[in-house]
Formats: C-alpha cells, structure tokens, sequence
C-alpha cells in the first residue's frame, strides 16, 4: 500500500471507514472485490492469472487438479412487462407512469427541485404494502408509494397512486423529516462543494490523485450521509440543518482513493456549504 502525505484539508483516507480520523494523507485503497489492483489494471491480471490456470490445467488433463473449467452460460433475463401483477416489484413502465400521475400541475407549479427547477425532487418509487383487509386477495388493487422533496417549502411529500385507476389515494407531508439523499441530490452537494473555496483542500488532493483538475461530479463516485443540527457540534449557518436538506459527502476519486470531507456540511436547502468546528 503507498502512501502520499499531503498538506490539503480534503483528506484521503483508506476504504469506506470514513469514520477514522485520519491526518493529511492520501492513501491509495483496496476495496473488496479489488484485491491487487486499482479497478483498472487488477482486472487485467486477473484475465491473465484465469488464462494461466487454463493453461495448466490442460497439461494435467481433464478431470485434474487443474482442470480447465468450462465457460459459464449467461441466460438473459426474461422480458419485463409493461404492467406487473400482485406483489411483483414495479416494472419501468409503472414507475414512469406512477411518477407523472404523482405530480399534479399545483404541485409542480409550486415545488423546486434540488437545482432551484419547478418541480419537486424525485426520491423514490416503492411497491406499496396491501391494506390489512387484501392480504388474502389475489385481485388487490395494486399501489405505488411515491416519495418527493420540496426545497422550496422543505417538506417531505408521500404520494400513494392506485396503479390501475391513476387516483392518488393518498397524500401526506411533513417537515423535518430526512431520508436517504438521491443520486441527484449527491451531485449537486459536489457540484455545490467543487465551486465552493471550502472545497480547496478537494480539488488540491484530486488533482494530486489524478493529475487533473476536478470540474463535475461525474469525477467523483458519491456516498453521503445526513446531517442534523447538534447544539455545540457547528457553527451557527447549521443550526437549520435537519428541518433544511444538509449533508455530509464521503466522495472517492473515480478508479482511485477516498478523499476525506467529513469536516464539511452542505446545506442543499440554502445552497451554501460550512465547516464543523474541530476542535
């Protein structure tokens, strides 16, 4: 394992345990499944070792210790239909269907989505659970479970859409309420953080990593975790956090290492990023 001692704030630390506090320091990482290689170059030489191990095994004979196994047969996946049926999970066209009947025109006059467009931001589409009344009913209407953030009121929206009739059956919102963030709410906190002059110490230690300079989110592999206001724990910009849309970013260099920027706090819901006090 090399290590690289670097003087950026954006820290790069081993792995996912980004819950080590580490010191100024660029560490290139194994990650598993990657043994011995840098997710380019490891697959490479894993071609080479199967080759190699084919190789042998055809001058020990069939049926040996090394044996030359067989190529594996890959079926293809059966074809999904536009509609399921029961509790089988949602196909692609109910999912496109379920999201334009959640979003009705007053909501999508009225809500904005994580990069300030009309609209709100989609979180996910889940197969509803049956009423207590259709466990035993084969014929149970079939439901979806539609979640949204709206960043301009900062509220959570849960839609339930009858699959069938296209009602909406129910509707509730709530505010202060944070659930995991989507793909697209992880980008625009990078994008946020890249453009940012807390995001420094981030762009010094991927241009050290990579040799390039670090302009989008599509450099970044992104895995976040939400942040709450802890009284004493941030400074005073934070104190919204967890009634507004805040995180924290653990992002890694694409086929590289992790950069550490727990220290930082990006507070989607105001468009502005900060630094937890350390000490």
């Amino acid at each position: 394992m090399r290590t690289i001692v670097h003087r950026h704030l954006g820290k790069v630390v081993a792995g996912a345990a980004v819950a080590v506090v580490g010191t100024a320091a660029m560490v290139a990482i194994t990650l598993p499944g990657t043994a011995g290689a840098d997710e380019t170059g490891g697959s490479a030489r894993a071609e080479q070792r199967a080759a190699g191990g084919g190789a042998q095994g055809a001058a020990s004979g069939p049926g040996g210790p090394g044996a030359a196994v067989a190529p594996g047969v890959v079926e293809q996946a059966p074809a999904e239909g536009k509609k399921g049926t029961g509790r089988d999970p949602l196909t692609d066209d109910e999912i496109a269907r379920v999201e334009s009947l959640a979003v009705d025109r007053r909501m999508a006059a009225a809500a904005e989505d994580v990069e300030g467009d009309r609209g709100p931001q989609r979180l996910g589409v889940d197969l509803a659970e049956p009423a207590a009344d259709e466990l035993d009913d084969p014929h149970a209407p079939r439901r979806a479970v539609v979640t949204f953030y709206d960043y301009r009121a900062d509220t959570l929206v849960t839609r339930t859409v009858d699959l069938d009739s296209g009602k909406i059956e129910a509707t509730t919102t709530q505010h202060g309420v944070q659930p995991p963030l989507s793909a697209a709410e992880n980008a625009e906190a990078a994008r946020l953080l890249i453009a940012d002059p807390l995001g420094a110490g981030l762009r010094a230690d991927f241009k050290d990593a990579t040799g390039k300079d670090l302009t989008s989110p599509d450099q970044l592999l992104l895995n976040s975790a939400v942040y709450r206001a802890a009284p004493g724990a941030q400074p005073a910009v934070l104190d919204a956090c967890g009634t507004h849309r805040c995180l924290r970013l653990f992002p890694k260099v694409v086929n590289g290492p992790w950069i550490d920027t727990r220290h930082l706090v990006i507070d989607l819901s105001a468009r502005k990023v900060a630094a937890l006090d350390r000490g």
